[in-house]
């Protein structure tokens, strides 16, 4: 793997799941390690069951610089329903951004 790779991924991070039953929808990165990322979205992965999931099949998409991403990073408590909200704004973002024609 590359050592690049490895490191690219921080706490805090919106990835997008590119592989599996879960492929396309948006996530946090609320934990690491060296082969996997835990990952949670407040709906079907929540923070206290987050999904576990090799490097190799998430693309991180933004480092995310919301009240919750600042949050997360700091160790406060988050909860479930402010991750969806937080992931669902950035989605429609993203849609709006997307359809623009460019």
């Amino acid at each position: 793997m590359d050592p690049e790779r490895i490191s690219d991924f921080n706490i805090a991070d919106v990835v997008l799941s590119t592989a599996g039953r879960d492929q396309g929808k948006l996530f946090y990165v609320v934990g690491t390690d060296p082969v996997y990322l835990m990952l949670a979205n407040g709906k079907d992965r929540t923070l206290d069951k987050p999904k576990r999931k090799k490097r190799k099949h998430i693309q991180k998409v933004l480092r995310s610089e919301t009240r919750v991403a600042e949050k997360l990073r700091e160790g406060d408590k988050v909860l479930n329903s402010e991750l969806r909200e937080d992931l669902a704004e950035l989605s429609q973002n993203m849609q709006s951004h997307n359809q623009g024609g460019f």
